[in-house]
């Protein structure tokens, strides 16, 4: 009887882990990227000057980006955002780079605002590809700073590393995101369920221009070990820096000081005022 007792909880419990396991396969989508659609109607409003910008990919699918722009700028910031909202909260965030005169892409991915088409990872790596090709027609390839955001991070690594931008800034980064995914449940094999690995510790083998990263010690979303693991595989020869947090969390760093003059040196050169 004790025998039966413990197959039969074993065979529960293996049951239960299977079907935990396939719902994560089945709806991970919908933990990974929180989309918000908007309107092919809606009306963006922001402070300062932009447009939209939208192409037609391959695929049939259609993506959208808001360009805002200042005169004269130093150069552009190609912003890939975080993986929840759209760029009617994202774009919010463009005045930070055009306070510091640099004019800002910041596209939708797949699903998000007004873009639209089927996610896939390989589709979301050529649809950035495709908007770093869009700036190149516009702007030198010395001008152009790629900024990624949390899981925009996952698709601004691979950007830097078949280019030569002049910079790479990461804000809240992940090494690969097996690593987000045990940080939440690290009992499942991964390897096998998830479709998005998002392999920035890959790609940052080639990197070849500087490399900033920002971190907050007590992220609860991406841990900071990952970010460890990311600049651990900058190349040697490749100036890096990571600014850490002690009590920063994972969306909140732009609300220090520390950061935001951090970013204006990056940016801009050191303040000689």
């Amino acid at each position: 009887m004790v025998t039966l007792f413990v197959l039969s909880t074993l065979l529960l419990l293996l049951l239960a882990y299977t079907g935990v396991c396939l719902f994560y396969w089945w709806f991970q989508e919908r933990f990974i990227f929180v989309r918000f659609r908007v309107s092919d109607k809606y009306v963006f409003r922001f402070k300062q000057p932009f447009e939209e910008v939208f192409l037609d990919r391959p695929d049939g699918a259609r993506v959208h980006a808001l360009r805002f722009t200042v005169p004269e700028p130093r150069g552009v910031v190609l912003y890939f955002h975080g993986n929840t909202g759209s760029l009617r909260r994202w774009g919010r965030r463009a005045a930070r780079f055009t306070a510091l005169g640099y004019d800002v892409l910041m596209p939708d991915y797949r699903g998000y605002g007004k873009s639209r088409g089927t996610i896939t990872e390989a589709a979301l790596h050529t649809d950035a590809a495709a908007w770093y090709a869009h700036l190149r027609e516009r702007y030198a390839e010395a001008d152009i700073v790629v900024y990624g955001r949390s899981l925009g991070t996952g698709l601004a690594v691979p950007i830097a590393a078949a280019h030569a931008p002049r910079l790479l800034i990461l804000e809240s980064p992940f090494a690969n995101f097996f690593d987000v995914a045990r940080h939440y449940l690290a009992i499942l094999p991964y390897r096998w369920l998830l479709r998005y690995p998002f392999r920035s510790d890959k790609a940052m083998l080639r990197v070849k221009c500087p490399v900033y990263i920002f971190h907050g010690k007590r992220d609860p979303v991406v841990p900071y070990s990952s970010a460890l693991r990311l600049y651990a595989t900058v190349p040697a020869d490749v100036h890096r820096e990571l600014i850490s947090f002690a009590k920063g969390y994972h969306s909140d760093l732009g609300a220090y000081a520390r950061f935001r003059r951090k970013l204006r040196v990056i940016l801009t050169g050191p303040d000689t005022r």
